[in-house]
């Protein structure tokens, strides 16, 4: 399904529905620039320098996938006024009418203080509920303080949405664990209403989730919604069993829902995907994709036919980064035969610097890139080229498609959509995705080498095995992956909750 697909799918059930969107991230992000005057000319007339204001669209699957809907449909996001430039552009509520070109829609900009979002975001959000709900052994943090602005924040959104429905019939779509409260909020001020939410990380299983202080109250609040989405069926399954272990409700197994104060709250899978269009825009064996792959190998360093072995991801303790690093060094100790013969390019997206164990994983990584390095490099050959940095889609599709094989080694993800990126990026059938078996992708891509991240030996093995693979078992490989992560896209992920929640609507009407 295309974003044509989709609006033609929902523009009819949207028709007289006001659509609301709840997310931390906006669609469009106002940013501020000082345009600094130099010369005698500015000493003479004492000119000021000249601020400007751009509006940048962040690489977001939620944004690809949601914006062509709010086009079409109308409606309202309501997300965190991040940008420097977003108050000079809203109006006193912080509403600004995007897009900025040709507006459709309005976005509705919460303002955070430097408290609040401390404590909303990097703390409950990103310190209690984020390492809690990702079985990768770091411990949460639990303070209460956080929990406070959680709640505020939580009740200041919902506060938003009741004024953005207004007296409309209305669909509130909300986004992710930053918003566990708000969907009670909203239904009990508007019964009427349909709320669904998607989790977009995975839901553990009720002896992990028991240790959140809080969780009577965020179960409470995800069921104010009708509908509840996870990645995967195991993860619904895990939410289930935690409702029945923790709070009095009664569950249905026949119809995956759950009864609660007289308020049903239906819990289903939705796997979500990409756009593959956004990574498939180079044809194969065209002299683009040529000029890419030997533009791509001389900015990184590469020379002659060395092959790659690539990693794309934000610097999350949940990627495994340190995992793979360490398992690429066994690989190297085991398989002296393949010295200068591949490089590891690892590309690490800074992430939540504000965090302790953030800066921690900063710093393990760069020691482990100079110790490997260190240990096995000489003058004419670097084992492992690291970019901490960020990069445009484009950059990171050309480094895709430059790469022999791909390696998603999450120590547990909800999804993982570098996995599909990869995929969708392959137009020429080659290229091998190596992929955890912790990553809810591996669940749809069994086509992949998939992998332990904590068992380095298997780790190396099966970095071997990528290496050596046949360019006829790879291509293989390749054409089914491509075939299911084309056949399901993001657009289709989006068609599909919505449809749902239209249902719930008409059901009502």
């Amino acid at each position: 399904m295309t974003s044509i697909d989709l609006v033609r799918t929902l523009a009819d059930r949207l028709q007289d529905t006001k659509l609301i969107v709840v997310a931390n991230r906006q669609p469009y992000v106002h940013i501020k620039h000082t345009v600094h005057r130099k010369g005698m000319l500015r000493w003479l007339l004492r000119q000021r320098d000249k601020v400007r204001i751009t509006c940048t669209r962040p690489a977001s699957g939620l944004v690809t996938a949601l914006d062509p809907v709010m086009q079409a449909c109308g409606g309202t996001w309501v997300a965190h006024g991040n940008g420097s430039g977003d108050r000079d552009v809203s109006d006193s509520s912080g509403r600004v009418a995007v897009p900025p070109e040709k507006p459709k829609y309005s976005l509705r900009r919460v303002w955070l203080k430097p408290v609040e979002e401390d404590g909303y975001y990097y703390g409950l959000s990103n310190n209690a509920l984020w390492p809690l709900c990702h079985i990768a052994y770091a411990r949460p943090i639990f303070n209460e303080g956080d929990w406070q602005h959680y709640r505020a924040v939580n009740r200041r959104f919902a506060d938003i949405v009741l004024e953005e429905i207004a007296g409309s019939r209305a669909i509130v779509f909300v986004q992710d664990y930053h918003y566990a409260l708000l969907p009670r909020y909203v239904k009990s001020a508007r019964p009427d209403a349909v709320v669904c939410q998607f989790w977009h990380i995975p839901w553990p299983n009720p002896e992990a989730f028991r240790i959140l202080p809080w969780q009577a109250e965020v179960l409470d609040g995800l069921l104010g919604n009708d509908l509840l989405g996870f990645h995967l069926q195991y993860h619904c399954n895990n939410f289930l069993e935690t409702v029945d272990r923790t709070i009095e409700a009664r569950l249905d197994q026949e119809t995956f829902s759950v009864h609660r104060g007289g308020h049903r709250t239906a819990i289903r899978p939705y796997p979500i995907s990409i756009d593959p269009s956004i990574w498939n825009d180079v044809p194969a064996g065209t002299a683009t994709w040529a000029r890419e792959v030997a533009a791509t190998r001389r900015r990184l360093g590469v020379s002659g036919d060395r092959r790659i072995v690539m990693g794309v991801d934000r610097l999350d303790y949940t990627k495994g980064i340190p995992d793979r690093l360490q398992a690429f060094d066994r690989f190297l100790n085991r398989y002296p035969e393949w010295r200068k013969r591949v490089v590891f390019v690892q590309v690490g997206s800074p992430t939540r610097d504000q965090l302790d164990r953030y800066r921690e994983l900063s710093r393990e990584v760069d020691e482990l890139v100079t110790r490997i390095n260190d240990r096995h490099g000489d003058a004419e050959w670097t084992p492992v080229i690291y970019r901490r940095e960020h990069h445009a889609p484009k950059d990171v599709a050309a480094l895709y498609r430059a790469s022999d094989v791909c390696v998603v080694s999450s120590l547990h993800d909800g999804m993982n959509l570098v996995a599909k990126e990869f995929v969708a990026s392959r137009t020429d059938n080659n290229g091998i995705l190596v992929l955890s078996r912790f990553a809810g992708a591996a669940k749809e891509m069994a086509e992949a080498l998939l992998v332990n991240p904590f068992a380095p030996d298997e780790f190396a093995e099966t970095i071997h095995t990528a290496l050596k693979m046949s360019i006829a078992e790879a291509a293989r490989r390749m054409r089914a992956l491509r075939a299911h992560v084309c056949g399901h896209t993001v657009f289709d992920w989006a068609a599909r909750i919505l449809s749902d929640a239209c249902d719930v609507a008409d059901a009502r009407a």
